[in-house]
């Protein structure tokens, strides 16, 4: 009886090759669409948390604390009547902000061409005394009492170093090596560098770039003010620091917005069982 050949033994298949990683736009795009099947008061909710959240930060990095009463009075509370002005300056203040924030998101939308007087209008909304965008002025002078510790721009070549970051943003070879996220972070980099008005130029500079964000798919970079001296260290530094610091600010509202979804969903699915 001839000899049995032995069985070939099976070459065991390779385990599947995990999935990629979204980007952040990818993953941007994804949130949007679960955000608009979270049903209306989840997305109403989440809008006004938002505001107050990027009021809060924006504005700590500027060294103003706001209360969370101070926040919902501002943004929930009932407008002024006519007559009554504004009880406390900074709900004044808040409400300029969030109006500063509309903009932004609508001109994102819109998309609107991104010029150097779309810089003037932000600051005019928080500012609306100042005029507006054709008669704003720039800095005159060099503020002795400030938050911000690199070197600013002399007033004489403010109106020169502004023209130069916009040639600069317009022209395409800028984008053709860049990710709109890195040439949001340089823009935002140089106007403060710049520093060009009297006050609010980083509220300004941080609302131009995430105009640039959410106008190319991203969400908006919120700066959580226990970052706020790495933030200012970056601006002394190069602009590849505050890359980093802007992508995770990025990142952390993504997963925390994913966060609240997988619980929300989580209970759906507990309701429909």
């Amino acid at each position: 009886m001839a000899p049995r050949t032995p069985a070939k033994k099976k070459t065991a298949a390779p385990p599947p090759e995990p999935p990629k990683p979204l980007g952040l736009e990818q993953r941007t795009a994804e949130l949007e669409f679960r955000l608009r099947r979270a049903g209306r008061p989840f997305q109403e909710r989440y809008r006004i948390d938002l505001d107050m959240s990027w009021i809060r930060h924006d504005s700590g990095i500027e060294g103003v604390p706001y209360t969370l009463d101070e926040l919902r009075g501002a943004i929930e509370g009932p407008p002024p009547l006519p007559d009554e002005g504004i009880p406390h300056p900074s709900l004044g203040e808040i409400r300029r902000h969030r109006e500063a924030l509309a903009y932004v998101r609508k001109s994102a939308v819109d998309q609107i061409p991104i010029t150097l007087d779309v810089v003037k209008r932000i600051y005019c909304i928080l500012h609306p005394e100042e005029g507006d965008a054709k008669s704003v002025k720039y800095r005159r002078d060099v503020p002795q009492h400030r938050l911000y510790f690199h070197e600013y721009t002399p007033p004489e070549k403010i109106p020169a170093k502004m023209r130069g970051i916009f040639e600069w943003f317009h022209d395409p070879q800028t984008w053709k090596a860049r990710s709109a996220l890195r040439i949001a972070c340089r823009a935002h980099y140089d106007i403060l560098r710049v520093f060009p008005f009297t006050s609010d130029s980083g509220k300004v500079a941080r609302l131009f770039m995430n105009l640039v964000l959410l106008k190319h798919g991203y969400p908006p970079a919120i700066i959580d003010t226990r970052e706020r001296q790495r933030y200012y260290e970056a601006l002394k530094t190069a602009n590849t620091f505050m890359t980093v610091l802007v992508q995770d600010a990025v990142e952390s509202l993504l997963s925390s917005v994913e966060k609240q979804l997988d619980q929300l969903e989580g209970r759906t699915r507990a309701v429909l069982r």
